[in-house]
């Protein structure tokens, strides 16, 4: 990435939110051309304040430049991924809210492995603690990426079991990639960084603000095949994680405990809402896809005949390429793109204005459907 591209890009996602900016992208490709294309082709995508903001970026961004291009010369491991990167993860990308950009410290292969996020108390009991090491050692020697937040307890153990396996494991964190917390892990980041992956969303700099935390757990959920939660309070940051794990079609697991333990009542929350229990390392491996990746799941390679048919006589005043080649199903930008064979920064920006035309439906899990006109 050259220094204008980067510092377009902090201009860009400092001044607006991630919603304004992913339809700004959407409609022009890029952030150079989005900041270029002024007021008259910003439209209604952004709000008067970030319309503004965006006009006059603050004077805080030439030192975000300087701090972030510092960051990046610190190590050779360190990089930025963007939404657009071909090896941005596909399993990230089928979520609601992708990260536009993701700052990695370590072994950026990692984020093309099969992914389980371990995540669970941040004062687990002696077993807890056992059972988080227990589970994620056996899943990075199965071959499975470790993922987790970095959080004291449950996190921090799991990192450490898996650190070490041929899986490796990801850290998220909720700080700027240049912050550690809590402080107590500063060590365990240093070994994360230079055998496995650390990757943040927040500018370099960020430091601990509480509603960080949440927001980081969809990219953990985002990046899994699944979710175990091994102790968890009724009211924890993750019972967050499997809710979004949930939600992006993702199996949740959890472990059950004692029947009056506070950090029982989260997972036993979870199994009665539907999740998969878990006594031993086979019942996890059991229920994840025995061959092929979430790509491969997630492509059929032979649609249906039906599915690119022509829109039906009452909807041919409708008549587009992409609604023909969406046809009856609910698809993902990469199928769409394999049917209609636009590549994927047309689709966006195509997809968008269909959608501001009540043609496509947008739904959870970067899915799109179409509308049929009353």
């Amino acid at each position: 990435m050259s220094p204008d591209d980067l510092r377009d890009w902090l201009r860009l996602l400092s001044c607006v939110s991630r919603g304004a900016a992913r339809r700004l992208l959407a409609r022009h490709g890029g952030p150079g051309a989005a900041l270029a294309a002024g007021q008259a082709g910003w439209g209604q995508a952004l709000s008067a304040e970030e319309a503004e903001r965006l006009r006059s970026p603050p004077t805080e961004l030439d030192r975000l430049v300087r701090r972030t291009q510092a960051w990046l010369s610190g190590s050779e491991r360190r990089s930025i991924l963007l939404l657009s990167d071909t090896d941005y993860p596909f399993a990230l990308l089928n979520t609601a809210d992708p990260p536009l950009m993701l700052y990695l410290d370590g072994r950026r292969e990692l984020l093309g492995q099969r992914c389980v996020a371990v995540v669970g108390s941040r004062r687990p009991s002696p077993q807890g603690d056992e059972n988080a090491r227990h589970f994620a050692a056996g899943l990075g020697e199965a071959g499975f990426c470790v993922v987790s937040g970095l959080a004291q307890g449950i996190d921090g153990a799991a990192h450490e079991a898996a650190l070490h396996t041929p899986g490796g494991t990801i850290a998220v964190l909720g700080t700027g990639p240049d912050q550690v917390y809590p402080l107590g892990h500063a060590e365990l980041s240093r070994h994360i960084a230079r055998r496995g992956l650390l990757v943040s969303e927040y500018f370099v700099g960020t430091p601990p603000m509480a509603p960080n935390f949440p927001q980081r757990n969809r990219i953990i959920a985002g990046l899994s095949e699944g979710c175990l939660v091994v102790e968890a309070a009724l009211k924890s940051g993750s019972l967050i994680t499997a809710r979004q794990a949930s939600e992006a079609g993702r199996e949740v697991f959890a472990i059950p405990g004692p029947i009056h333990a506070p950090q029982s009542k989260g997972c036993h929350h979870l199994l009665k809402q539907g999740a998969c229990l878990v006594q031993e390392l086979d019942d996890l491996l059991a229920e994840l896809p025995a061959r092929g990746s979430p790509r491969e799941a997630a492509i059929d390679p032979e649609p249906e005949a039906d599915a690119e048919a022509t829109p039906e006589p009452s909807a041919v005043q409708d008549d587009h390429p992409l609604l023909r080649a969406i046809g009856r199903d609910t698809v993902s930008l990469e199928q769409l793109s394999q049917r209609s064979g636009w590549p994927q920064d047309e689709l966006n920006a195509t997809l968008l204005d269909l959608e501001l035309e009540g043609l496509v439906a947008r739904l959870p899990g970067a899915l799109f459907q179409r509308r049929r006109r009353a």
